[in-house]
């Protein structure tokens, strides 16, 4: 298995380069941000660690550029902060996992082949159908150019949907993932999903919410 370590600190960088060949990895160096960058474009590569704090581009431009040219080889990012935020702004960029230093040499190899086994599938940091677009991150919905402003709730339902494009969803199923229970009565999906649509689509004249009868809802994957 390939892996690029990307890496300013040349004694941290040369010591994980001697203990992943150790474990039988191939391991190709970089110590900035646009050489990682350059190599991670142009090689095929198994899995990345990434640094976030690098000369010439963070680790975080870096992951950003990466998946907006939806490259989808799977991202472990290092960092020396271990602040909540920090981490949640590198998964949000489409990075995989995080380890904050000082980490186990153990656990490191552990999640790298962990997310080998994972693979690179797709994994945009924003969703996409057409032209409508949702960003988990910045919590902003547009269809074009034009803003949609949606609830918390009708956000999350959106959310779920872009997640898994073209396919029909169950009440049930959104009701344990958007409301976190089964509890609540199945209409109350109808009625958000109404909402949406009142968004969504009459405004625009499109229909990519469509409710298939007796099966559930699914969001046309071109956004209607």
């Amino acid at each position: 298995m390939r892996v690029l370590v990307v890496e300013d600190e040349r004694r941290m960088a040369a010591a994980l380069r001697r203990g992943l060949q150790a474990e039988g990895f191939a391991v190709d160096l970089a110590h900035d941000g646009n050489e990682g960058l350059h190599l991670a474009r142009v090689g095929d590569y198994d899995v990345v660690v990434l640094d976030i704090m690098l000369p010439g581009m963070s680790g975080y431009n870096v992951c950003k550029q990466l998946r907006a040219e939806e490259n989808w080889v799977p991202i472990l990012m290092l960092s020396a902060k271990d602040g909540e935020y920090d981490m949640a702004d590198g998964l949000d960029l489409g990075a995989d996992d995080y380890l904050t230093k000082p980490f186990s040499y153990v656990v490191l190899v552990a999640r790298l082949r962990a997310l080998l086994r994972r693979g690179g599938g797709r994994r945009p940091a924003v969703l996409r159908a057409g032209d409508l677009s949702l960003d988990p991150a910045a919590r902003t919905v547009t269809r074009g150019e034009a803003p949609v402003e949606l609830t918390p709730r009708e956000f999350a339902l959106l959310e779920y949907l872009m997640r898994r494009p073209g396919e029909v969803v169950s009440k049930p199923e959104i009701l344990e993932h958007v409301w976190d229970t089964y509890d609540t009565d199945p209409n109350v999906v109808e009625v958000y999903v109404g909402y949406l649509r009142r968004k969504i689509d009459t405004p625009f004249a499109r229909a990519a919410l469509q409710t298939v009868r007796g099966a559930g809802y699914r969001l046309a994957s071109d956004g209607g």
